[in-house]
């Protein structure tokens, strides 16, 4: 089983609907994974799973928001395997097209 520490730059709508899933009132201290990585430096992390694959996500304040701000739907199946910080908030399209009009 393949395990991969995920930082919140790398997080996929695919992760964060597991984690969503997982822990749906978010999570506590107890499920908190507490770690050393390479370079010897305390990583806090909560896990989730796939068939094949343990996904540590590192804990964060903005990991929080976004859980807590998470709506599958926002999302098309062509995105679902990209960083979300790479993906346009939502709304922001629209607001983008609104202007476009306005500028008519």
């Amino acid at each position: 089983m393949k395990r991969i520490i995920v930082d919140y730059k790398k997080l996929t709508p695919e992760i964060l609907s597991l984690l969503v899933d997982k822990y749906p009132d978010g999570y506590d201290d107890d499920q908190i994974i507490s770690f050393k990585n390479a370079k010897n430096e305390t990583v806090d992390a909560v896990e989730v799973r796939t068939e094949d694959t343990v996904y540590l996500v590192k804990v964060s304040t903005r990991l929080e928001n976004t859980m807590a701000n998470f709506d599958e739907d926002d999302y098309d199946d062509s995105e679902f395997s990209d960083p979300i910080v790479d993906l346009p908030e939502k709304g922001e399209e629209a607001e983008e097209d609104e202007e476009d009009d306005l500028d008519k």
